[in-house]
């Protein structure tokens, strides 16, 4: 792909714990009592929308899509129908960018012909408002409906995570019908990420979000693929295992070699493309064959 966009930074580490936490632990509580959260720190790195025509740059036939949450904040997203396609991914992405971060992705799933809509929550790109956990799933339930608006069934619809999406997806599957949920390095939950980085300094009591993957899909009843690679450097693998064993069938796992966090797709090559498209059109596949 031949256009300028920002770098290919999908998704960002917590911050690694500074040595001065250590003996600092009883400042820690001391901060959670005066109620203090860091969510905006930790948990989300939204970057600045570039401003321009993106689907002449791209070449791409992005539709721009404006929509609301429930509660009333401005969203934005792209719609990017591929013809003929059967499968539509619903794209909640991960913590850290915005949708340009995302468009070689995006293209290379319209080249093989699957529809997307991608959007951004609040806070990131051109969306109004704030991240918060609460917030990200009404956005994620207002997504969809955008989706059946367009007379999309949900029979056609794969809700699609990638890492902190993964949870937003995961959230999003009990309280939605559709094909399938297809987790790209999920983690079962914000505290067991924050164990990964600090240890036991209870650093997650700090934050308001929980994202408990693990926790939502006991109630999935959906098919579902876990993809993870095996050199993630931000969610180590046995975090996406854990969301495997937490996972109700039928349920898959998709381990792609030497893969880390953000090179799923340029690592995996063809194989992780036949791979996501063949559980795709299994969930989505039309009974009577139409």
């Amino acid at each position: 792909m031949a256009w300028p966009t920002p770098p290919r930074q999908i998704d960002s580490p917590a911050r690694p714990a500074p040595l001065w936490l250590i003996p600092a632990a009883a400042g820690l509580l001391a901060i959670l009592m005066a109620g203090c959260r860091l969510d905006q720190r930790y948990v989300y790195h939204p970057t600045p929308w570039e401003p321009g025509d993106w689907a002449a740059r791209s070449g791409l036939p992005l539709e721009e899509v404006r929509f609301q949450a429930a509660d009333g904040t401005a969203l934005h997203g792209w719609w990017l129908e591929a013809p003929g396609s059967r499968a539509v991914l619903l794209w909640s992405h991960g913590n850290a960018g915005n949708l340009l971060n995302r468009l070689d992705l995006l293209a290379a799933w319209h080249a093989r012909g699957v529809s997307a809509f991608i959007y951004d929550y609040r806070g990131y790109g051109q969306s109004a408002g704030r991240p918060s956990e609460a917030g990200l799933r009404q956005d994620a339930l207002a997504a969809y409906e955008v989706l059946r608006r367009r007379g999309i069934p949900s029979e056609r619809i794969v809700l699609y995570g990638q890492s902190l999406g993964a949870s937003v997806a995961g959230a999003l599957a009990p309280q939605r019908p559709a094909a399938g949920l297809l987790l790209e390095t999920p983690f079962p939950s914000i505290r067991a990420v924050a164990a990964v980085y600090y240890g036991r300094l209870p650093v997650h009591l700090l934050l308001e979000a929980r994202y408990e993957l693990a926790a939502a899909l006991g109630r999935v009843a959906m098919p579902i693929l876990i993809v993870h690679g095996d050199r993630d450097s931000i969610i180590p693998l046995a975090l996406g295992r854990q969301v495997y064993e937490a996972a109700r069938p039928p349920k898959a796992f998709y381990l792609v070699p030497g893969a880390d966090h953000n090179d799923l797709d340029l690592v995996g090559g063809e194989a992780y493309f036949k791979r996501l498209l063949a559980f795709m059109h299994q969930v989505t596949a039309d009974p009577a064959g139409r």
